[in-house]
């Protein structure tokens, strides 16, 4: 890639999309502190307009878009609005998704599509519509995926689908832009383990439980450093946490152990409770401004 340095977080202007929950808000959060002028996305206006009002009150610069992802005209509305309050993108931020919980037999066409919809296009409309912007006068572009992005996770089987969708979207795009145009874009792959955020209680649950994340489980402010770091310094593939570099590893040497282990996840991804809202945040924004799950900090 024949790009020029990155600039210093506290000269970028920076989008982030599903920016009130989880990683999201934690990314926000933690770029604000920096002196990033931030571009916030999510579907809620309500909590989005809290989250940003309470960055200004401190000082920091945040403007907040509501939008769904799934819709390439309201993500490139998020550019629009970027432009017309900041003049540029540095580093663009797909990190809108969400999870459905149930075996893949059970799981309605509707709902599958819904999550493609999210995790998927909404990334894919993220990334085409920020590469003009970065590449005017170089950025980057960070994909947030997951370590399912390598490896399968049982009773997520279409979440696991769309974020393999993710990481073959990412890195084909990467050879095109960074190899062959040679552009000044930095297109990173951020591929965390399980992360203490309220992804589960978001989630559709087709399972007669509430579900959960596997132990142990990051801290959403990891993901955030290293979303950060890759803003500044181009990386190709972040892998965050030990489990997400272990399973990795073990998927590609012992794929037939990797296989017969998974089957232990199914237990461990169900409370023992009735679940709470199993219709989730697939079609409606459920996000309450919190970065970590419940029982956390």
């Amino acid at each position: 890639m024949s790009t020029s340095p990155l600039k210093p977080l506290n000269r970028q202007v920076m989008v982030i999309t599903g920016a009130t929950s989880g990683i999201g808000l934690a990314t926000a959060q933690d770029a604000a502190r920096q002196g990033v002028k931030l571009v916030l996305a999510a579907r809620g206006a309500d909590v989005l307009d809290a989250v940003v009002a309470g960055m200004n009150a401190l000082g920091q610069e945040a403007i907040g878009v509501v939008a769904d992802v799934s819709e390439r005209s309201q993500v490139e509305r998020i550019a629009q609005m970027a432009i017309a309050r900041f003049g540029r993108i540095d580093t663009w931020v797909n990190n809108a998704g969400g999870t459905i919980y149930g075996r893949l037999d059970e799981v309605s066409e509707e709902d599958s599509r819904r999550l493609f919809d999210i995790n998927f296009w909404g990334m894919v409309h993220g990334s085409l519509t920020a590469l003009p912007h970065l590449k005017l006068q170089g950025g980057a572009l960070i994909n947030v995926g997951s370590e399912a992005s390598e490896v399968t996770i049982p009773m997520q089987g279409m979440y696991t689908a769309s974020k393999h969708a993710v990481k073959g979207f990412t890195d084909a795009l990467r050879v095109e832009i960074e190899q062959v145009d040679e552009a000044p874009v930095s297109i990173t792959l951020i591929e965390p383990g399980p992360v203490d955020t309220p992804l589960p209680q978001h989630a559709r649950n087709y399972m007669d439980r509430e579900p959960k994340l596997p132990s142990p489980q990051v801290d959403p402010h990891q993901v955030a450093a290293a979303i950060l770091n890759a803003a500044v310094v181009p990386m190709r593939t972040v892998r965050v946490g030990f489990m997400a570099t272990v399973d990795t590893v073990m998927e590609k040497l012992m794929p037939r152990l990797s296989d017969r282990l998974s089957v232990f996840q199914v237990s461990r991804q169900q409370r023992d409770a009735p679940p709470h809202n199993p219709d989730g945040s697939l079609y409606q924004s459920c996000a309450n401004g919190r970065i970590y799950g419940p029982g956390s900090a």
